[in-house]
């Protein structure tokens, strides 16, 4: 067995045990290309992990455009949290559209209204919930853990692909012909809202085009921390 398929037997493990053992279990969607090969692995298998995404309201045409190609690809619509409109209404007029721009507090605060309030709605009455983090992406994800207890929802996390190389995501992608986002092609390794990313020059971090304007280490938006610091509880497997 080759060190991919090791792998890839591994990560499928993990995700047959989060569906039997931690039900109800729901996927968190980018719709980036690990999230694609999460999203492939679940459909394939038809586990029972529920698969959604945080529409915020600032994604790219191509980020959108990627409902449409996995509901044609796999005949699955993807769930939808956005946020509550008085919130968002209620900062722009104070802070303006793009007020996250002047000051990280301002940038966490955009990204608390239209992705970490969206995300406690979807992960109420669950058990565990599912991300496509690596620890290859950014120098804030460095000790991650493949499962974790996620002490701000009060549940176990799993992040499967935490081992994957980029080269892995990719080397799926294309042996399974997995859609994925068109914006990869054009320099976006990592995609957010579209205001928020940017495409990267080579040899540039993954995660450079995300919060450009910041440092890096506050390029998280929230969904991974806790008082402003990221949650690393290693929790051992049963």
């Amino acid at each position: 067995m080759s060190e991919f398929d090791a792998l890839l037997t591994a990560t499928s493990a993990t995700l047959a045990r989060i569906a039997s053992d931690f039900a109800p279990a729901v996927f968190a969607s980018s719709l980036a290309a690990e999230d694609m090969v999460l999203t492939d692995l679940i459909l394939r298998a038809k586990l029972p992990i529920g698969i959604f995404t945080l529409e915020t309201g600032r994604l790219h045409a191509e980020t959108l455009g990627m409902l449409e190609r996995i509901r044609e690809t796999y005949g699955v619509e993807i769930a939808l949290f956005r946020p509550e409109p008085a919130e968002v209404d209620a900062y722009v007029a104070q802070h303006g559209l793009n007020g996250f721009y002047d000051s990280v507090e301002l940038r966490k605060e955009c990204c608390r209204i239209r992705k970490i309030e969206p995300l406690g709605r979807a992960l109420a009455g669950k058990q565990a919930w599912v991300t496509g983090q690596r620890r290859a992406q950014s120098s804030t994800r460095t000790a991650l853990d493949v499962q974790e207890h996620d002490a701000a929802h009060g549940m176990t996390k799993f992040n499967p692909l935490a081992d994957w190389s980029e080269q892995d995501v990719w080397h799926y992608i294309r042996s399974n012909n997995v859609p994925y986002n068109p914006l990869h092609d054009k320099g976006y390794p990592s995609i957010g809202c579209e205001p928020c990313t940017r495409a990267i020059q080579p040899g540039e971090d993954v995660r450079a085009g995300r919060w450009w304007w910041e440092n890096p280490d506050t390029k998280e938006c929230g969904l991974h921390v806790v008082d402003g610091k990221l949650i690393r509880i290693k929790q051992v497997s049963a």
